[in-house]
C-alpha cells in the first residue's frame, strides 16, 4: 500500500531514508514530501556562546536543525580546530541533553556525548533534566527554533533550573508543499496512510490534504510520530489511527503496518 510521509529527508543519510526502508520491509511503498523550510538566524551569537562553555551548565538540543546550526558555526577551520582541541571537551564535562535518536546521532558527530536520546519528547526530557540538575547550576543553554513548544522551558524554569534560550532557526512552510502534494495525489492517488511528524506539519498540510482527498479522507489511516503531533491532529478533528511507540522509523513503520491491517476506526 502507498504511504505518504510528510517530512524532510534525513540530512546526511547514505542509502534510502530509514522511514522508506522500514515501511518497505512491511511491504508498503512510502513517499516523502518535505513540509518545512528553515532559515538560520543569530549564528554569530550562537558561535559566541558555544565557545564560552564556562558560562553555562550544559546544552539542550531538541531538533536536528539546532545541531545543524552549531555545525554551521564550526565551518571555519580555526573554529573547528579550537572546538576539537578544547571546547568540545569542556562541554562534555557538563550534561548534553537531547530528544530522539536522530538528534543524538548528529550531536555525537560534533564530538559531544548526548544524554536522553530515548526520552522521545521534550516533556519526558524535562523530567530527566529535573532529576539530574539542581537550581544552583549555571544556566543550561538551549538553541532552538522559532516555533518551539514551551513545555521544556516552562518545566525547568518552574522548578528553578536556570535556562537560556536562543532562536537559531525560523520555520516556515516549504515553498513547493502544495505543488508537491497535488502532484502526488494526481500520480499516486489517495494514499492508504499519511504520517505527520510535527504540529507544524499538521498546520501547513491538513487543509490541502483534505481538499485533495475529498470523500476518501475517512478511508486514510492517519499516523503520528509521537503524542505531541497526535494531539495536534486530534485538535484538528482528525481520526488518528496510530502513534509510534517511540519516534523512530522502526516504530512508526510497525504502527502503520499494524493499522493498515485493521478496519478504519470510527472517531
Amino acid at each position: 500500500m502507498h504511504v505518504l510521509l510528510l517530512k524532510e529527508p534525513r540530512d546526511g543519510e547514505s542509502g534510502p531514508d530509514p522511514y522508506i526502508r522500514d515501511l518497505a520491509s512491511h511491504g508498503h511503498k512510502a513517499t516523502l514530501i518535505p513540509v518545512l523550510s528553515f532559515k538560520f538566524v543569530s549564528l554569530n551569537t550562537l558561535s559566541d556562546k558555544l565557545f564560552q562553555p564556562e558560562k553555562h551548565g550544559g546544552l539542550i538540543f531538541t531538533s536536528p536543525r539546532a545541531v545543524e546550526a552549531v555545525r554551521m558555526c564550526l565551518e571555519a577551520e580555526e573554529r573547528r580546530e579550537e572546538w576539537s582541541s578544547s571546547v568540545k571537551d569542556k562541554w562534555n564535562s557538563k550534561s548534553i541533553y537531547v530528544v530522539g535518536k536522530a538528534t543524538a546521532e548528529l550531536v555525537r558527530s560534533l564530538g559531544l556525548n548526548p544524554l536522553g536520546e530515548d526520552t522521545g519528547t521534550a516533556d519526558v526530557l524535562s523530567h530527566l533534566i529535573l532529576e539530574r540538575e539542581d537550581t544552583n547550576i549555571l544556566p543550561l543553554f538551549f538553541p532552538c527554533g522559532s516555533i518551539k513548544r514551551e513545555v521544556l522551558p516552562t518545566a525547568l524554569r518552574g522548578n528553578g533550573v536556570p535556562l537560556e534560550t536562543l532562536t537559531v532557526y525560523q520555520t516556515a512552510e516549504h515553498p513547493d508543499l502544495e505543488k508537491n502534494l497535488k502532484n502526488y495525489f494526481t500520480e499516486q492517488g489517495t494514499p492508504a496512510s499519511i504520517a505527520f511528524f510535527s504540529p507544524s506539519g499538521v498546520k501547513f498540510c491538513l487543509e490541502v490534504v483534505r481538499r485533495l482527498s475529498g470523500e476518501q479522507l475517512n478511508q486514510i489511516k492517519f499516523a503520528a510520530i509521537g503524542p505531541t503531533t497526535q494531539d495536534a491532529m486530534a485538535a484538528e478533528g482528525l481520526c488518528v489511527s496510530c502513534t509510534a511507540e517511540k519516534p523512530t522509523a522502526e516504530h512508526l513503520a510497525a504502527a502503520i503496518a499494524k493499522a493498515l491491517h485493521k478496519p478504519t476506526p470510527r472517531c
